[in-house]
């Protein structure tokens, strides 16, 4: 069973001063799209071919096939984040911001934590809020591919800090990127991951 890019849930064009439609063009038509191909070229004829994404990612991982896990991880990671993004400002649900307010102190400390470690995050990878096995949330980071997928952690948003990410728009400014993601994180899609 071949891999396929996902639709992105939102049009190219709606975000605004965030994300330009170039740069969706180039992250999703381009960046994701390779990690898709190059994954069903090395999962041909292997036995990864007809594993589900999270258990090819965990038994890649476990295997040191690293090719195939990074892949397999930028494939998952990419279509995570597109699904963490909302073109329309959303309130954070009342069921979310009570975890944030248990294990973080309040959403702003949250947001903090989290926007602190995408700016510190040094070359590329990827920003986390993560479920962990015991119920508590945390802030994960993780470098070039690095995923939760695969673990006893659940993905609950991600934040893709990769220059290609957002290089078209920001250049440099990878602290304006962050700013901004604020603005168009999809709530909803946090609470249903929580469940």
């Amino acid at each position: 069973m071949p891999f396929s890019l996902p639709n992105l849930p939102f049009a190219s064009d709606v975000f605004g001063t965030f994300l330009s439609e170039k740069t969706f063009l180039f992250h999703h038509g381009k960046h994701h799209a390779g990690y898709v191909d190059k994954l069903n070229a090395a999962v041909e004829g292997t036995p990864y071919a007809d594993m589900e994404l999270d258990a090819l990612i965990q038994a890649s991982r476990e295997a040191g096939a690293i090719a195939i896990f990074n892949h397999a991880a930028q494939h998952f990671n990419h279509s995570f984040f597109w699904n963490s993004l909302s073109p329309q400002t959303q309130v954070v649900g009342a069921k979310t911001q009570k975890a944030f307010e248990r294990d973080f102190g309040s959403f702003d400390v949250l947001r903090s934590q989290f926007s602190d470690a995408a700016i510190k995050l040094f070359g590329s990878g990827w920003v986390w809020l993560v479920k962990n096995a015991d119920g508590t949330l945390a802030i994960q980071t993780g470098k070039d591919a690095e995923t939760p997928a695969g673990t006893q952690k659940t993905a609950l948003l991600t934040l893709d800090v990769w220059e290609h990410a957002y290089y078209l728009d920001y250049q440099n400014d990878r602290a304006g990127y962050i700013e901004l993601f604020w603005e168009h994180v999809n709530w909803k899609f946090v609470e249903d991951q929580m469940s």
